[in-house]
This record gives structure tokens, C-alpha cells and sequence, in this order.
């Protein structure tokens, strides 16, 4: 079987809502998905898309995304790219589309000369976490993500 990456289309809106309701299933965090497809196509296809997204397909057939954005570093005065979300569907698993798409982002920033590529996994994800240590990814320990949102972001912006 083969796996290919292509960049996503505004026709893949649709199927990258499915993709992300898919992997909040996953997380058991699809009570948390608010995204519809219109903000999708808005937001990685509109005039100034700020998010972006790739598709591994394993025969032509789509099994998986990346979707990211470019984030910077200060301190390696460089951009880099955040991988918001990975997800490969659990019966393609095992066919190298998570590497293939990895590999994809790992090019883009060799090709365009960006610092590091980042990412998030959750703690009790333990076969992604293996997945990703066996590419030499170093888990960032030192670390606490914070976050605001909901009220807590609306209460601070209207002080």
C-alpha cells in the first residue's frame, strides 16, 4: 500500500471536520469540538489563511491529517511550525502515514529554513508518545502549558 501526503484543499473542508471530530473521539474530548466546516474552509482557506493542513492518503484514499501553523522562537530568532493536530485513522494505523506526515512538516522546515517543529501529546497517550520517541522526538518536561479561555479569556480582555 502506499502512502502519499498532499496539502489539503478547500474541498477537504469537510473531510478535516470528520478528521478532527475523529481524533476528539479518540481523546474523549468530542463534547469539546465546537469547529464546523464553514470555519474550517474560513480559516485554511480564506484570503489570509493562518492554519494549514495535510492529508496522507493510503491508495487514494484519505487516512489521516497534520494541521498546523507557523509559530516563532525568539531565543532561535526562527519560525518553526506547530503541529496543532495528527491523526491517523485507527484501521490505517500502521502503514506509515503518521511518519509520512511528520516527514512532510520535517521537509517544510528544512526546505524553508525554520528552527523546530512542536507538538503536544496527551500524557496517557502512550502509543503516540512511543510512536514519537522512536522518531527522536524529546518530550519537553521543563514545560507547563497554560492556557486561557472561555470566561477566564473574556474576564481579562474586558479588564
Amino acid at each position: 500500500m502506499t502512502v502519499t501526503v498532499r496539502p489539503a484543499v478547500p474541498a477537504d473542508a469537510g473531510l478535516i471536520l470528520g478528521f478532527i471530530r475523529d481524533l476528539a473521539e479518540y481523546e474523549k474530548l468530542l463534547h469539546e469540538v465546537e469547529a464546523t466546516e464553514a470555519d474550517v474552509a474560513r480559516d485554511l482557506f480564506g484570503p489570509e489563511p493562518r492554519a494549514f493542513c495535510d492529508i496522507a492518503e493510503a491508495d487514494g484514499e484519505p487516512v489521516g491529517f497534520a494541521l498546523w501553523f507557523y509559530n516563532y522562537s525568539t531565543f532561535r530568532g526562527r519560525h518553526g511550525i506547530y503541529l496543532e493536530d495528527l491523526f491517523v485513522r485507527p484501521e490505517a494505523r500502521g502503514l506509515g502515514a503518521g511518519k509520512a506526515l511528520l516527514k512532510a512538516l520535517a521537509r517544510r522546515c528544512a526546505n524553508e529554513g525554520l528552527g523546530r517543529l512542536e507538538w503536544s501529546v496527551l500524557d496517557w497517550n502512550a502509543p503516540s508518545i512511543a510512536f514519537y520517541d522512536s522518531l527522536g522526538a524529546g518530550a519537553q518536561d521543563e514545560w507547563t502549558v497554560r492556557r486561557l479561555d472561555g470566561e477566564a479569556l473574556a474576564r481579562l480582555a474586558a479588564a
